[in-house]
């Protein structure tokens, strides 16, 4: 998977599980290429991407702001659902698995349900 997708991605997972808000400010790519080692002009393609899905928005000279938020009450760390899925990791942890068999786990069984999602969550356990 490129890596402007996995920014995006990442972006909309923060979204969605409600780390990234309405109006909190993205680092500038120069700040994401010091400490990833992403070319800025990846980190900025990823950026444009996030604007035209309409999840950013770039005020010039002040930053990339999030204009709206992917989070879900099923989402929300304090949802049932979060926490049964929470309380799964936690035991896959003790058993031994690693975060890498977790994701593929994970993956293959998100696989099963939705068949048709666009890509697969390996990415996450490299970054």
């Amino acid at each position: 998977m490129p890596a402007y997708l996995q920014i995006v991605h990442q972006v909309e997972q923060a979204l969605r599980m409600g780390a990234l808000e309405e109006g909190d400010k993205l680092p500038t790519a120069a700040q994401v290429a010091a400490t990833t080692k992403v070319n800025p002009n990846t980190t900025l393609k990823a950026y444009r991407e996030l604007e035209r899905l309409g999840l950013v928005e770039v005020r010039q000279g002040s930053g990339t702001f999030i204009t709206r938020t992917l989070a879900s009450p099923q989402t929300a760390p304090e949802s049932p659902l979060r926490g049964r899925l929470g309380a799964w990791m936690r035991e896959a942890r003790e058993q031994g698995l690693s975060a890498g068999d977790v994701v593929t786990l994970f993956d293959a069984a998100l696989g099963e349900i939705y068949p048709d999602r666009p890509s697969d969550l390996s990415f996450i356990a490299r970054s």
